[in-house]
């Protein structure tokens, strides 16, 4: 039975414990690469599968830490998809930031819904990405 723990610390978390995410990305980050991301970003939740300790889902947040924050990146692995678990790193992360005045995320169109159903409101937003 697959038990998922969740934390919100990359401490005591190997670069090795990070594969298989950014799938279809043109140019991906190395395991190594997302460790510094996630190390770098000002708030985070890992969804870790207890039986194998490999991080399973993720959630990032870059903000100001007073008004605003923003989610770059959450991602699930594709065998771990539909079990929740991206819910479950959203509905933590909007639970730590519920004092922000801002929280927002940019997504592919596929993904709106999601966002929509855990009470985000579609508007316009432009992105650069090289």
């Amino acid at each position: 039975m697959t038990i998922i723990k969740y934390i919100q610390s990359v401490e005591n978390i190997e670069h090795t414990k990070l594969n298989g995410f950014f799938v279809d990305w043109p140019d991906s980050p190395s395991p190594q690469r997302h460790l510094d991301i996630l190390r770098a970003s000002h708030g985070v939740e890992l969804a870790i599968d207890t039986s194998t300790n490999q991080v399973v889902g993720f959630i990032t947040v870059i903000s100001d830490g007073i008004l605003s924050a923003f989610i770059p990146l959450l991602e699930v692995l594709p065998e771990y998809q539909g079990r929740g678990i991206g819910n479950t790193l959203l509905d933590r992360i909007i639970a730590r930031y519920e004092n922000l005045y801002i929280l927002d995320v940019c997504c592919d169109e596929d993904i709106v819904e999601f966002y929509i159903a855990r009470g985000f409101l579609k508007t316009a937003g432009l992105v650069k990405r090289n």
